[in-house]
């Protein structure tokens, strides 16, 4: 296979992830301002295209898959997710005890 060819192929592929990651994006704003939806079918349609936004963002510019030869990289993110959610829940329990004993809730 040749450069050109070579490109071309990546090319495409980072197009079809950026066009992605737009029409997820544009989705995300319309289910937030364009419609009249209840505040908790709203958060449930963002939620669930903040999903799919992370797995087109690991599949086509991170180039995560499911090939043996990515799964350090997979468990990387993985442990990396792990570490974030325990420093944030933690934050959000202190923070939250905090405020039930000084009784401002």
């Amino acid at each position: 296979m040749d450069n050109k060819t070579k490109y071309q192929r990546d090319l495409r592929f980072y197009l079809t992830g950026f066009i992605l990651s737009l029409a997820l994006t544009g989705m995300a704003f319309w289910a937030a301002l364009g419609t009249t939806l209840s505040s908790g079918k709203i958060m449930a349609v963002v939620g669930v295209l903040g999903i799919v936004q992370l797995v087109v963002q690991l599949r086509y510019f991170l180039h995560i898959n499911a090939r043996k030869q990515k799964r350090e990289d997979f468990d990387l993110i993985l442990f990396s997710t792990l570490v974030l959610l325990i420093i944030v829940l933690g934050t959000v329990w202190i923070m939250g005890n905090l405020s039930i004993r000084m009784h401002t809730v």
